[in-house]
């Protein structure tokens, strides 16, 4: 392998490497949240709704987390008003509610917050 490729090998995967460590967001699925769950590594839920005020400043907040490194956490959405049966497992009685866990463990708990230190606080509980 010429050295030239060797480089840009090295630069793609330590773009890949630091990618790896950021927020990752994706919608929520009962298959994402266990298997992160039974690998043990930090995931959170936030329970959003279209038509929530407060949803739509935390999704702002989340989009500009995305870029931090260092807060490998994974980011599940679920819809507030279709996932009633996973509101009751978690005791969500309010949209705009973020639940942080480290595996199966809840780590953090927040609701209504838009601020955007509480929010990384909150997620980096699972770390």
């Amino acid at each position: 392998m010429n050295a030239f490729i060797r480089c840009l090998l090295a630069t793609v995967l330590s773009l890949a490497a630091g990618l790896a460590q950021a927020l990752t967001i994706q919608p929520y699925t009962p298959a994402a949240l266990s298997a992160a769950q039974q690998a043990g590594k930090p995931v959170a839920v936030l329970f959003h709704a279209d038509w929530c005020p407060t949803c739509k400043q935390q999704e702002r907040v989340f989009e500009r987390l995305k870029t931090e490194q260092g807060l490998d956490v994974l980011l599940l959405v679920a819809d507030y008003d279709k996932e009633k049966d996973l509101r009751k497992a978690m005791n969500v009685r309010v949209q705009s509610t973020l639940v942080v866990f480290r595996g199966a463990a809840e780590k953090s708990r927040l609701g209504g917050d838009t601020e955007p230190d509480k929010l990384r606080a909150a997620l980096r509980a699972a770390l």
